[in-house]
């Protein structure tokens, strides 16, 4: 495992982080104790220092086992946790949304859960309508001040609210917005239009989320598998419906044979190629464990514009150099 500088924070973290919305069964579907624990603990073996979560992930379950599995090597990891929806099904309006009484009540119930004293990166986990992006900056400043959070991060934001905040945070003088979290894959590249030029621009570090494009991009459902296709209604899974997403599906299979990896490797290494921290999703020990070979996959200069001609949003648009991950060498120094 590679660690690289996580924006502007010094902070290194490692090439993949692990995303815990599978930690639990609350959601009618998941990991159960055993199983969450030892898909942690392979991630820890493998050198990850990056877990994120959510209060919302499976209904608060996923912050109570991460309590117990950092016990005893909590300064190991980056914590990672958001707030917005609530932890329960249907949470109290007082309690959702971005207001800063929604902020306090979260925080404090997460940092029950998660069994320590304070979390490393708070997110909010998306926009609402109403409230005031100078609100949420102000709120994260408190925590910070209070010693609740370390560092602040905006989490499915539009780029103009993402620079809006982090321009409030730095004229106030307010705990700075430190990083952004945001959709990216082959097949969900508008985010390389916005949102990853701003954050490089404002120094942000960048996670973002679904790599393999809800599973289509592992190749499994041109099998019959199902998985993500019925787990939330579908809400994250992204079908092979259109000429493009076969031509992308194609391409991903044609290196992966290349390279003796999977396709699933592959749509991970190349997301690995914007500067973003890719959050692996697995539910068990194998599915991590074929993740996870994503990290020692060299893509070739050439490889990478094959897929980014494939999966381009503007056939006419030049193609961009590679970084990360591409022809061995990562964005920034690796420890």
């Amino acid at each position: 495992m590679k660690y690289s500088a996580f924006g502007t924070t010094g902070l290194m973290i490692s090439q993949v982080a692990l995303g815990t919305a599978n930690f639990g069964t609350g959601w009618g579907h998941g990991a159960d104790a055993g199983a969450s624990a030892a898909v942690f603990n392979a991630y820890a073996e493998a050198g990850g220092n990056f877990i994120d979560t959510a209060d919302i992930y499976q209904f608060g379950q996923s912050e109570t086992l991460l309590g117990t599995l950092l016990q005893g090597r909590r300064e190991d990891f980056l914590l990672a946790t958001k707030y917005t929806n609530g932890a329960v099904p249907n949470a109290n309006r007082l309690v959702t949304g971005n207001s800063r009484k929604a902020m306090v009540a979260s925080v404090e119930a997460s940092l029950k859960r998660l069994n320590t004293d304070r979390i490393d990166l708070f997110w909010a986990h998306h926009p609402d309508a109403d409230t005031p992006l100078d609100e949420l900056v102000r709120g994260f400043d408190d925590l910070a001040r209070a010693g609740k959070i370390l560092y602040a991060g905006l989490s499915n934001f539009p780029a103009w609210r993402l620079a809006r905040a982090a321009t409030v945070a730095e004229l106030t003088r307010a705990v700075p917005i430190a990083a952004a979290q945001f959709e990216h894959s082959l097949v969900h590249r508008q985010p390389e239009a916005d949102l990853l030029p701003a954050a490089h621009a404002l120094g942000l570090g960048v996670v973002t989320w679904s790599p393999l494009g809800g599973g289509m991009l592992t190749g499994k459902y041109r099998q019959g598998q199902t998985g993500r296709a019925e787990a939330l209604g579908g809400k994250v899974f992204q079908a092979e419906d259109s000429a493009q997403r076969s031509r992308i599906l194609d391409t991903v299979i044609a290196v992966a044979e290349e390279l003796g990896a999977t396709p699933g490797q592959v749509a991970i290494a190349w997301a690995g190629t914007h500067g973003a921290v890719p959050i692996l999703g697995p539910r068990s020990v194998e599915q991590l464990a074929d993740n996870l070979g994503a990290v020692a996959l060299v893509l070739t200069a050439e490889q990478i514009a094959r897929l980014d001609t494939a999966s381009s949003l503007d056939p006419a648009a030049p193609p961009r150099l590679p970084v990360a991950w591409a022809e061995g060498k990562p964005v920034r120094p690796v420890a």
